[in-house]
This record gives C-alpha cells, structure tokens and sequence, in this order.
C-alpha cells in the first residue's frame, strides 16, 4: 500500500501548517520572545547578528555626531581644551569607544570627561538599551539552546505496534525505551486514535481524535522508564478496535498517536516525545521479543531487538465476534 498523509511524523513533527491568517498575525509580534525561541537556529542567528550590528554602528555613528558637532574630530586644540571623549579622532575611535563602553572593557585611552553634559546623558541611554537587548536576545538563545526537544530524540518508540493476545484478552501494543541513564520522572504516557468519521446528524469530522485507554484507572499510564517499557491498550468493548479483526485491518485507515511526557531529571524541563502508528504499522498476532537479560550484577539492555517481533498464534476475529 503507498504511504499515506500522516497526521504525527515518526520523528513526533506535527504537519499542520496554518495559513490565511489575517489580521491575526499580529500575534505573533504581541508575543517576540516566543516567535524568536520557535525560529529555526540561522533566523536565529541572524537576528541575533543584525541587530548587535545595526546596534553598534548606530550607536558609534551617535558618538562619532557629538564628536563631530563639538569640533572634537579637529586636531588643532589646545592644551586646555576638553573634548567630549578623550582621544576620539574619527568613527574608528568612536566605535572603539563604544565597544569598550559596551563590552566594559575599559583600555582607559578613552574616556568620557564631565565637561560633556550630552555624552554623559548619550552614556546613560546606552547602558540602559546595552542592558535590555543583551537581556532579550542571550535570554532567547540560552533559553533555545535549554529547551529539552533534544532529550526527546533518546526517548524510543518501536517502529510497528502489534495485536495479540495477553492474559487471554485482546491488547494492541507497542514498546518504549530511554537511552540515557538519567530518568524521566513522573513519566505519563497518553494515546490518540485519529480518524475520520461521520456523526448521526450527517456531520463528518475528518481528524477525530479518541482516546485509547492504557491504563488510567490502575495507573498502568504512570511509567517508571529505566528499561523498556510495553505498553498495553486493552481492546474490549468500550475501546476503539471492538470490532476489528485481522481481516478488517487491512481496509481501515486510521492512526495512532503517542503522547510521552515527563520532567527531565538533570534540568527539571519537562519534555515531550512523540510518535505514530498508522494501519499498515499494526502487525496482527506479533509479539515484542525480550530484551531483557540478567548479567553480572546487574541487568543488560539489548536495544538491538528493541523493534524485533515474532508470529504468535491469535485469533483473526475481533472482540466483537
């Protein structure tokens, strides 16, 4: 069968793009920090690099226009005179100037002298500005470069989910798995099924989202992710697949998406993975293999036969049947 649309990428991206916005992009300016911390690293960088740019030249060209319109770039003075800056001859020496105020290097060739009232009234103004845009653009980047979509990538999903039979009940499974040694705390697992139905009334809903049960009421959904977990749905006759059997599977179309979420243990972030299991990834009558093995001491993870399943005898018919 060719491969269909997905709703959630196996890399958890979501493929809705929203558009004909409107009047109501304005939002996003509302909320620049947020817009800033969801672009990509290079508009990232750019930003990052035009407006310290644009900043400095701006600022330098103000100091080098005070210099300027005092006579200060005149090299004919005297011994008595005071220039606004000291040892500022033209907009190189300026923007040294203003660089070293900035970055509070302090060489002290040059300097403010208080014979200046409008440099020291141009000083001020520059701390303060120097202050909010350091605060606003290295709080963006610090802050995109903590987010925890990076942890998400060692949180594992098996690439198929299976249907087959435990403790004498009909379950759709499949596996998850952490890579770092470092724990998820307070795990909580959630399930979506999306597909397209019609209600009673005649209206058709294209992206229904049901949920799957997979242990909220014995607490099954509260994981303790140190080795590979397998997670279980039920199907019985409150679930979604009451009436799907081996030969129905094969002509539904429909979609599973996982919800991982928990507190990251080194940071204390909360993070979240996600994945997708269409029709054509649900294998009838498989089962996980083990990947558990007891050593020395100690217990041995084998993530080679993480996503590895094999045949078991399950009934073709649905629950229903």
């Amino acid at each position: 069968r060719r491969e269909r649309q997905r709703f959630v990428d196996k890399n958890g991206r979501c493929n809705v793009q929203h558009g004909n916005l409107g009047g109501e992009s304005s939002r996003y300016l509302s909320d620049l920090f947020t817009t800033l911390v969801d672009l990509k690293w290079r508009w990232n960088l750019l930003i990052f690099l035009l407006t310290y740019t644009v900043a400095w030249l701006v600022m330098a060209s103000m100091w080098w226009g005070i210099a300027y319109l005092r006579g200060d770039l005149q090299q004919a003075h005297g011994d008595a005179y005071s220039p606004c800056v000291a040892n500022v001859y033209n907009f190189p020496s300026a923007f040294l100037f203003f660089i070293e105020t900035e970055a509070t290097i302090g060489y002290g060739h040059r300097y403010i002298t208080e014979r200046c009232p409008e440099g020291i009234v141009l000083f001020l103004f520059q701390s303060l500005l120097g202050s909010v845009v350091d605060a606003f653009l290295i709080g963006c980047m610090f802050i995109k470069m903590s987010q925890p979509k990076k942890r998400a990538e060692t949180l594992m999903f098996s690439r198929a989910a299976v249907i087959s039979q435990r403790d004498a009940k009909l379950c759709l499974m499949f596996r998850v798995g952490n890579l770092r040694n470092s724990h998820m705390v307070s795990a909580q697992i959630r399930c979506k099924l999306i597909k397209s139905r019609q209600t009673p009334e005649g209206e058709f809903l294209p992206l229904d989202q049901c949920e799957l049960d997979v242990g909220f009421g014995t607490g099954a959904d509260q994981l303790f992710l140190v080795s590979p977990l397998t997670i279980c749905h039920e199907i019985n006759s409150e679930s979604p697949f009451f009436c799907l059997s081996q030969r129905s599977l094969r002509s539904e179309q429909f979609e599973i998406v996982v919800i991982l979420e928990g507190i990251v243990e080194t940071t204390g972030m909360t993070c979240q993975a996600r994945t997708s299991y269409t029709e054509d990834e649900v294998l009838w009558g498989h089962r996980f293999l083990p990947v558990m093995s007891l050593e020395d001491g100690f217990f041995r993870v084998d993530y080679s036969q993480f996503h590895a399943t094999f045949e078991v005898p399950t009934p073709p018919y649905s629950v229903k049947e």
